[in-house]
This record gives structure tokens, C-alpha cells and sequence, in this order.
């Protein structure tokens, strides 16, 4: 399906729709005291205009670059629309981003302005190493004018460019004439696995493509009300930034993790796009308090599952399902999922699963409850939305068909190789390591294995650099078994299964703090710290049960010998997870190498 997209560029597309629905609601943010405010259009772009003006006074010009270090707001999205509409391009930092991380990203992308979240982010700058940044710009915070590189606040940015405006008013609007569809958009530093984050350079003509393609399959509707928390310095984030300007779709907008829940209450939105982890935590949740309980309200859990699975199933199948199943299925909904249903604000439409593999499981779980996930899939180096499962057409363990007119071809070794127009210009200051990842034909290869079936349906089997191969010459997808056991216990946070070079496989695992302080109720660590709960014989036997049932569904080389549970939580901090919540697998081996080679002690294992 060729995508026709009517827009030059990303500001482009954006006063198309300000010009359009001028006094809509636009975004929402909470004020101080948390309660919903919304803006316009119209407003927004007030503000757009004002800072892509007073950007032009500090000297930063086209592509050129100017730098976000904050965490998802309002704001974000307002000084990400004024970069783009002075004609630079964003990079983007992610908050959790080390000091000298931050000042890398800074310094290699050649930003000239640092639009930073508060005078603690503001800190992670060394002078010495960013010698392209000319200043800084606080979002909250009082400017420092002692600071070694110039500081003013956002608020007074903005009054800066409207006093250029009220003189020169079709200022921006000429700016953004001059924009390009192959035009630099934003610069995008992988998180990456090893070694230093590579700048994936995003142009214009891709982001636009991506805004048009997720309204041509229904993934978005002017009719929605999104809640968007993802992290915009991800390109999940922002590409849904381009679809919601394109359509016009009223987001809510509130970055804070902790407040998902109350804002999904307090919102109501019919649409909420997240990260694997996020589905994992309610599913954990439902379950234990579900499982805890015991009695009747157990066993009519149980059985509501049962019915919910059956039609899934039926449905997965392309099978009509009885109306005994159905009247079935109606009490079920009633006494079990519809609560499921209130947690997530009761409106939703739509879920969409991306950033790492859904479980398999954990999705059949949300079908049968009647909120099916449908997950995507897609790389920074082609602007995140390359395939998804289409409202009401969705296939459990695929990534879905592609979207629009994207290309998509399967290698001789089976890895997933796209080309179209959401495909990265390259690797910022890297021709070697860009043009490794293209075929001569002008192929991405991306590194994930994967099978097209005769729909047009891909499912992603794993990661090419990350399939395990033992000593033995057996090939393991780690992915696929962490995903079956996170469905299988659901007190599991973290899961990473170790066998590369070894003669059997083993696995660290890491406990949800909030679901294993739960079930420690009642037994001899009850009120006992976190450390001291997992570190139990009880939680080894609970784990080891769970690891039981999952060797139950494996070949007998990928069974877990042995397992460790860890002390604590993998974190960002310890660089052991993404910001977009994807396992490192490397930094956590290195963190807990002790802990992985005890397992690997004394006799050998047979497989």
C-alpha cells in the first residue's frame, strides 16, 4: 500500500494541523497539584513559534542541533516542535543519562543548545567537554549567572522569540518553508549493549510517513484520547508524537511512571502505548492479588481465565465462537475482567506493546480478559513503527503486518532486512559502521531473526547477535524462554537465561519488590526487607517450582539446571536496563559474573 503523505516536514505537518483545528484540544499536562489542564492547537503553537524564533537569535541555524536532557512532559514536545520549526534538528538525552554519557551525546552530535529539565540536569555538563554547546536553557529553575556556559530560563526564551515575532511575525513560517523532506530531524543515540551510543540520524521524509501510515491502519483515530508517558527521547515516543499532529488526537501527557495508574483513572483514554514491563506489572499484580485470596474468589478467577482463554483461542483460530462460550464468557467479564478493565480507566480501545518481545502468554492473558495488546515492532534506525497487529485483525506472537509501503525481506540466515522511507540517512559521523548495516540494494539489516507468514504476519524469534549457542552446538533463543517464565511466575521482574559457550543453561532472576512483599505474607520473612524475602529458602522453592513447570514446556538443551536470585532489582542506574526498559544483557553477565560462574561449579550437567 503506497503511503501518500502531504507534508514537506515535521513543522510542516504541524501548522497544517494547528491551521486545521486551531481550538482543539491538543495536550493535556498535569498542573501543580496534579489536576488535568489542556491547550489548544493554537496555543501550543504560540509557544512552538516563540522558541524556534529565539533560537534563531543564539545562532543556531539549519540542522543544526540543539539538544533535550529531560524527562517526558508538556514541555518536552513544545521545545521538540520549536527546534524542528527553526529549522534544527532535536537530539535527544535521556534523563537517566550518565554525566559523561550526556556530555558524549552532546558533544558528537554538535549541539549548540542544551534545552535541560532543571539545574541538576543542567550540572551534568562539563564545560571542557561539550565545546560546541553555547548555552543552556532551564525548563524549571532559576538561570545560574555565574555559570560557566550561558543559562537562561525556558520562560524567558519564549518571551525573547514572541518580542522577535511581534517584529518580524512570518518569520517561522519562512523557516519552515525552507525545510526539506530529506532535511536532518532528530538525532537519536541508540542505548545500545556495548560500547558508546551511535547517533541514528531521522529525517523529515521518515517521521512524516510514520505519522500518515499509523492513521491509514486505524491505529489511531481523531475520536481517541491518548495517554502518553513513553519516554520522548525514545523513538516510540516520538513517533507517536507524529501520528497524534497528523491525526490530531488529544494526548495526555504525564512521564511519570508512578502516576500511570492514577492517570489512567483519572484520564480515561481509549488508547496507551507502552513497554512490555509495564503489561508484565499489572499482570503480576492481577494475579497474585487474585491467587492470594484463595477460596471461591480464586477458583472464579480460574475459571473466568479458562472461559477467556477458550475464545481467544477460538478467535486466534479463525473459528466462530459458541453462544454457550459467549453467555459464558459475558459472566466472566462481569465478575472478573471487568475490573481489569476500570484499573486501566475503562475507555480503552486500543494498547499497543513495542520496545522488546511481548510474552506470549502474558498476551493471550490480555485477550481473554478482553483488552488484547496489539505489539509492534520497529528500531530507532528506522523511526520505531515499522509493523503492527491492526485493531480487530490481531495474530498472538506476531509483530503484525507491515505498515504502509514498507519493504521487508527475510535473509538467508533469517534476519528481518527493511528499506523504505522511515529508514535511517546513516550512523552520525560513522560511514564504516553505516554501511555495514546496509545490503547493496539499500537493505537495513537489523538484527532480529524472524518469519514472515503467508499474511504478511512477522514474528521476531530473537535477537541474531543474541542467540545462545552452547558448548554442546545447540542454538537457544533466551528471549523466548524469559518470556515464558515471566508468564509463569508472576512475582518475576527480571529474567536473564546464561548458557553461551557453556554445557548447560542456568538463569538470573530478579523479583518484583512490590508482588514478593505480598507473598511473603504469612511465611517466616513476613515485614522482613527486600534482601532477606528473596534471599529465603521460600522464595528458592517458590522459584524453583515455577522453573519446573517452565523446563516442562522446554527441549531438553534449554532447560534451566540452576538458578540464582538476585539481591536486588536490575536498575538503569547500574546500566543493567535501557530507559526504554530493554535488557542489557552484557552489563548485567558483567555485574554478576560472580554469581553466574558459582552455577557453573563442581560436576557437569548433562543435557
Amino acid at each position: 500500500m503506497t503511503i501518500n503523505v502531504p507534508y514537506r516536514s515535521i513543522p510542516d505537518m504541524f501548522l497544517q494541523r494547528v491551521a486545521a483545528s486551531p481550538d482543539a484540544r491538543a495536550f493535556g499536562a498535569p498542573d501543580a497539584n496534579d489536576a488535568p489542564v489542556w491547550y489548544t492547537w493554537a496555543q501550543i503553537a504560540d509557544r512552538a513559534k516563540a522558541i524556534a524564533a529565539a533560537l534563531t537569535t543564539l545562532g543556531v541555524g539549519r540542522e543544526e542541533r540543539v539538544a533535550i536532557l529531560a524527562n517526558t512532559r508538556l514541555d518536552w514536545i513544545v521545545a521538540d516542535l520549536g527546534i524542528m520549526c527553526s529549522g534544527a534538528a532535536t537530539t535527544t538525552v535521556y534523563p537517566t543519562t550518565e554525566p559523561e554519557d550526556a556530555c558524549f551525546i552532546v558533544a558528537d552530535s554538535g549541539s549548540k543548545v542544551l534545552i535541560a529539565e532543571n539545574p541538576a540536569q543542567a550540572a551534568k555538563m562539563n564545560p571542557a567537554a561539550v565545546p560546541s554547546l553555547t548555552h543552556v536553557i532551564l525548563i524549571d529553575g532559576a538561570a545560574d549567572p555565574a555559570a560557566a556556559i550561558p543559562q537562561l530560563t525556558l520562560a524567558e526564551l519564549e518571551r525573547r522569540g514572541a518580542e522577535v515575532l511581534a517584529g518580524q511575525p512570518s518569520l517561522v513560517d519562512d523557516l519552515v518553508a525552507a525545510i526539506e523532506p530529506d532535511g536532518l530531524a532528530t538525532l537519536i543515540y541508540t542505548s545500545g549493549t556495548t560500547g558508546r551510543p551511535k547517533g541514528v540520524e531521522l529525517l523529515h521524509r521518515g517521521w512524516c510517513w510514520e505519522g500518515v501510515a499509523q492513521s491509514d491502519v486505524g491505529v489511531l483515530l481523531p475520536s481517541d484520547l491518548q495517554f502518553l508517558w513513553l519516554p520522548l527521547s525514545h523513538s516510540f515516543g516520538k513517533t507517536l508524537i507524529c501520528g497524534i499532529i497528523h491525526v490530531g488526537v488529544p494526548t495526555y501527557v504525564d512521564g511519570r511512571v508512578e502516576k500511570i495508574i492514577d492517570n489512567l483513572s483519572l484520564i480515561r483514554p481509549t488508547l496507551m502505548c507502552a513497554a512490555p514491563r509495564i503489561f508484565e506489572k499489572v499482570y503480576n499484580k492481577v494475579v497474585t492479588q487474585a491467587t492470594s485470596a484463595g477460596g471461591l474468589k480464586a477458583k472464579i478467577f480460574a475459571w473466568a481465565l479458562r472461559t477467556g482463554r477458550a475464545k481467544v483461542a477460538l478467535e486466534q483460530a479463525g473459528k466462530p465462537v459458541p453462544g454457550g462460550l459467549m453467555r459464558k464468557y459475558g459472566i466472566a467479564h462481569k465478575l472478573v475482567f471487568s475490573k481489569l478493565h476500570a484499573r486501566l480507566g475503562g475507555n480503552i480501545r486500543y494498547m499497543v506493546s513495542g520496545s522488546a518481545a511481548l510474552s506470549v502468554p502474558i498476551a493471550e492473558f490480555f485477550a481473554a480478559a478482553g483488552l488484547p495488546i496489539s505489539e509492534g515492532y520497529g528500531l530507532t534506525e528506522s523511526s520505531a513503527g515499522n509493523f503492527v497487529n491492526r485493531p480487530g485483525q490481531l495474530k498472538i506472537g506476531t509483530v503484525g503486518q507491515p505498515l504502509g509501503d514498507l519493504e521487508v525481506r527475510i535473509d538467508t540466515d533469517g534476519e528481518v532486512l527493511l528499506r523504505g522511507a522511515p529508514v535511517m540517512r546513516g550512523y552520525h559521523n560513522l560511514p564504516g559502521e553505516t554501511a555495514s548495516v546496509f545490503t547493496e540494494d539499500g537493505f537495513f539489516r537489523t538484527g532480529d531473526i524472524g518469519e514472515l507468514d503467508a499474511d504478511g504476519f512477522l514474528k521476531i524469534t530473537d535477537r541474531k547477535k543474541d542467540l545462545v549457542k552452547t558448548s554442546g552446538g545447540k542454538y537457544i533463543a533466551p528471549s523466548h524462554i524469559e518470556g515464558l517464565f515471566k508468564a509463569l511466575c508472576p512475582y518475576t521482574s527480571q529474567v536473564l537465561v546464561i548458557g553461551n559457550a557453556r554445557n548447560y543453561c542456568t538463569m538470573l532472576v530478579t523479583l518484583d519488590p512490590e508482588a514478593i512483599t505480598g507473598w511473603a505474607a504469612g511465611t517466616s520473612v513476613e515485614g522482613r526487607p527486600y534482601d532477606e524475602i528473596v534471599g529465603s529458602a521460600e522464595a528458592a522453592a517458590m522459584v524453583q517450582g515455577h522453573v519446573d513447570e517452565l523446563n516442562a514446556k522446554l527441549n531438553r538443551w534449554e532447560t534451566i539446571k540452576k538458578f540464582t536470585i538476585l539481591p536486588r532489582d536490575l536498575t538503569i542506574e547500574h546500566g543493567e536496563i535501557t530507559p526504554s526498559m530493554k535488557l542489557k544483557r552484557r552489563t548485567v553477565e558483567t555485574n554478576f559474573s560472580s554469581e553466574i560462574e558459582r552455577m557453573y561449579e563442581g560436576s557437569l550437567v548433562e543435557i
